[in-house]
């Protein structure tokens, strides 16, 4: 299949809190305005198997979790995904949007459990082949205010909502060192800002990366 013809996929990623869920809902409703299908989805989960292996990893019951088995886990969620959904979409000229994807696996599980990432390729490649995001939303915001949003809008935290402050340092500070490392991939947004804004600032960044699609300039890194 021609490149052009290929749907495109987009990745938002971010600490909790960030306000990734809100911008999935009007970034679909500007594609589908644009005239482009597509679908959502969100990791871990997005398809039978994966959901039932989100619930494992999420579940605050399932502590001691050893980091290889977290590791693995997402992995294996993420095969099913792209099996059953991402990939078949794509294929077919369908956009994905996805809430998180393997960029969080770097952020969380290497950051934050600190997994080498040396590991984390390994299973990047085995699991992806070279199939990686087209474009990458960063949501950027302090932890501290990440998780006082998380908290005042969810009741039960989540097995790694429960997770201490440094701990959302360290994925923090892995996301932008990686979207440092990859500026052509990563786009940042103050996710601190009013939600007039970061929609504002979703829309303008999505419309150019639309517009270079559409209008053929914009080279297809998994063709």
């Amino acid at each position: 299949m021609e490149s052009t013809k290929r749907g495109r996929f987009i990745t938002l990623e971010g600490i909790e809190g960030a306000g990734k869920s809100t911008q999935v809902d009007q970034l679909a409703r500007l594609l589908r305005e644009r005239g482009l299908s597509l679908i959502t989805t969100r990791e871990p989960g997005g398809s039978p198997i994966a959901e039932r292996l989100r619930a494992l990893l999420l579940d605050p019951l399932n502590t001691g979790m050893s980091e290889t088995a977290e590791l693995l886990l997402m992995f294996a969620a993420r095969a099913e995904h792209l099996e059953r959904t991402i990939c078949p979409a794509l294929e077919s000229g369908i956009w994905v949007i996805c809430d998180r994807f393997t960029d969080a696996t770097y952020a969380y599980q290497g950051g934050g459990r600190g997994v080498d990432p040396a590991r984390i390729a390994i299973l990047e490649n085995l699991v992806q082949g070279s199939l990686r995001p087209d474009l990458t939303l960063l949501f950027d915001l302090p932890p501290v205010l990440g998780l006082e949003r998380a908290r005042r809008r969810r009741g039960q935290a989540d097995r790694f909502e429960q997770e201490a402050l440094r701990f959302f340092e360290s994925v923090r500070a892995v996301y932008r060192e990686r979207a440092h490392a990859c500026p052509e991939r990563y786009r940042l947004i103050d996710a601190s800002a009013s939600l007039p804004e970061v929609t504002d600032h979703v829309r303008e960044l999505a419309t150019v990366f639309i517009d270079l699609t559409l209008n053929g300039r914009y080279a297809d890194s998994n063709a």
